[in-house]
């Protein structure tokens, strides 16, 4: 059978999953909406939570930068699992005991304030809409290459899908979603590189193979790391296991990575759907093993990619080329310039051109590539390869029979979908429940707020697929660490300090997130849409000002608590209830 035949039989057969789970688990009240219920067990929650939280952003571009940047993409790898330990140790067990089912509810409450809700409101629809522009670019880019449609389309197709399950079901309706999406995932993430890691090195176990020989070819056996070194050296760039990145901005994205993912809504808002704090805390070990099967398997996979972009691809001329070379070129995501018109592609240091592709039309080369109107520079490198495409170019890349090629593309579709529906869902319930039910209209009814709810759904995907289309940065995680540098100088201060100190007011919280958020907003607005220059403050890259608003949170929040009265005595008393883990009922909307 044709590759398209095998991406439609596994494509059509997991979206019939998803939707028989939707129409099966349709939410009937707010509580199902908001909290499934309040019975899922630890297990599917963890499976369900590792889903959510593997998103786009990991499943399809952690690998691709792993392959790019090798040492320096580390900061991902330590930023976002160490940050899931932040979450489930000084998060969720006691936002859980609080009994709620969002975050601005914890921080409206605790901070006795519908002004301190409307700013959480502001921060999480921020946060979130920021997140599921990646989410949406993701589905937009393997939507394009299954089904050879533009970028645009497969957002669209995508979207109506994600509005379809997360606005009919709800949690409900997501959670169980997402453990068919997470075993979907697992098995298209490991399989592959199983599979590339005997044929690269001998070795069936890809982390063995990361360490291991490089043995493709039958000559003499050498370890792929110092092979890729030796490659990287010949190519003129930096050794594969040295990092470009200073160490302030390593540390600064790293530690802003890890407190926004403590501080991420959608992730926190699963925790409320088990039953008592000592389930959370098994689906918390749960979430961390499920995570861990493909956290430990990215560095192999990025590694075997770029070893086989470059042994595929480098010094051979076009007609040479690959065929998912060629497939990828019609979809605009890698293109050569044949800069000294020798008809052989030399990838090198630097960049091939100016910004993203712009395809000429239908116009060709002399040797046949596709030619584009961009500026060209004056570096040796004649290739542009978008590194969201590493995930699903690595099977073809390895020559992987066509049924290994289409689990892979469907696992990506996987976990765009399944992260996308778990924002989408934090962004309904911010709108319709956090500031039409307990600030602008308290006396309406269930139905009128699940309705208000389907149609924040869908406003909040036309917005988010506008932005996939023409997003802030054509990289998936570059785009969502920006999420998480608005949740580390907004949430996770506020969320931290609300639970661990009974002097923090609501002054201090409303104009810490305030300040935090707008600072780290306006620095990424600003480097990313009106500067031509890169003259970072501190040499702290957008990715990790984060870090930075979170300090201004922390220190501005602290000032202002202790110049200006302390919370009154019940909610103090709040606070040291939520301290203890038993007494936890369900989650209540």
């Amino acid at each position: 059978m044709s590759q398209d035949i095998w991406n439609f039989i596994f494509i059509g057969i997991t979206f019939t999953i998803y939707i028989g789970i939707a129409l099966w688990a349709k939410a009937g009240s707010t509580k199902e909406y908001y909290t499934a219920g309040g019975d899922v067990s630890a297990f599917a929650n963890g499976m369900a939570t590792a889903a959510d939280w593997m998103s786009a952003a990991t499943f399809i571009s952690m690998a691709g930068i792993v392959a790019a940047s090798g040492y320096d993409a580390s900061r991902f790898l330590m930023g976002w699992t160490g940050g899931f330990v932040l979450l489930t140790t000084l998060m969720v067990p006691y936002l859980r005991k609080f009994g709620k089912a969002t975050v601005p509810d914890f921080i409206g409450d605790r901070f006795y304030s519908k002004t301190a809700r409307v700013v959480a409101v502001i921060c999480a629809l921020f946060i979130c809409m920021t997140y599921i522009m990646g989410q949406m670019r993701g589905v937009g880019i393997v939507f394009s290459r299954l089904f050879s449609i533009e970028i645009s389309t497969g957002v669209i197709i995508g979207g109506s899908i994600v509005f379809f399950y997360a606005g009919l079901g709800g949690m409900k309706g997501i959670t169980y979603t997402q453990v068919a999406q997470y075993c979907v995932m697992v098995f298209a993430y490991t399989i592959p590189v199983v599979f590339i890691s005997l044929a690269l090195t001998g070795n069936v176990i890809p982390q063995m193979g990361l360490i291991g020989d490089f043995t493709k070819g039958g000559g003499e056996a050498v370890p792929l790391l110092q092979k890729m070194n030796d490659l990287s050296v010949e190519l003129g760039v930096t050794k594969y296991t040295d990092g470009s990145l200073s160490t302030i901005d390593m540390f600064c994205i790293t530690a802003a990575l890890m407190a926004g993912t403590a501080g991420l809504p959608h992730v926190i808002v699963r925790f409320f759907t088990v039953k008592s704090v000592k389930a959370v805390r098994k689906s918390a070990c749960w979430t961390l093993s499920f995570i861990a099967i493909i956290y430990l398997t990215a560095p192999a996979l990025g590694l075997f990619a770029r070893t086989n972009l470059v042994d595929e691809i480098n010094n051979k001329t076009y007609q040479e080329a690959p065929s998912w070379f060629k497939n990828w070129e019609n979809q605009s995501m890698i293109a050569w310039v044949d800069k000294n018109n020798d008809g052989i592609i030399q990838y090198g240091q630097g960049t091939a051109f100016v910004g993203k592709p712009i395809m000429d039309g239908e116009k060709r080369g002399e040797q046949g590539q596709r030619l584009v109107s961009n500026e060209i520079s004056d570096d040796v490198n004649e290739v542009y390869y978008d590194r969201d495409i590493i995930v699903l170019a690595n099977p073809e890349m390895a020559g992987l029979p066509p049924w290994l090629i289409a689990l892979v593309m469907a696992g990506c579709v996987a976990a765009a979908l399944s992260t996308a529906a778990g924002l989408l869902l934090v962004l309904s319930t911010s709108i319709s429940h956090d500031l039409m039910k307990k600030i602008i209209k308290p006396d309406m009814s269930d139905k009128q707020e699940m309705a208000y709810a389907r149609i924040a759904s869908f406003v909040a995907l036309v917005i988010a697929s506008y932005f996939g289309i023409n997003p802030p940065s054509s990289f998936v995680a570059k785009t969502v660490a920006f999420a998480f540098g608005l949740a580390a100088s907004s949430f996770f201060p506020t969320l931290l300090m609300g639970i661990f100190s009974k002097r923090i007011n609501r002054e201090g919280a409303i104009v810490g997130m305030i300040s935090g958020i707008s600072f780290t907003f306006a620095y990424i607005f600003y480097f990313q849409f009106i500067a031509d220059h890169k003259d970072y403050l501190f040499g702290i890259s957008p990715e990790g000002i984060g870090f930075v608003g979170m300090i201004i949170n922390f220190i501005v929040t602290f000032v202002i608590s202790y110049f200006t009265p302390p919370p009154p005595q019940e909610v103090q008393d709040m606070i040291e209830s939520i301290r203890i883990p038993s007494g936890a009922g369900k989650a209540s909307h």
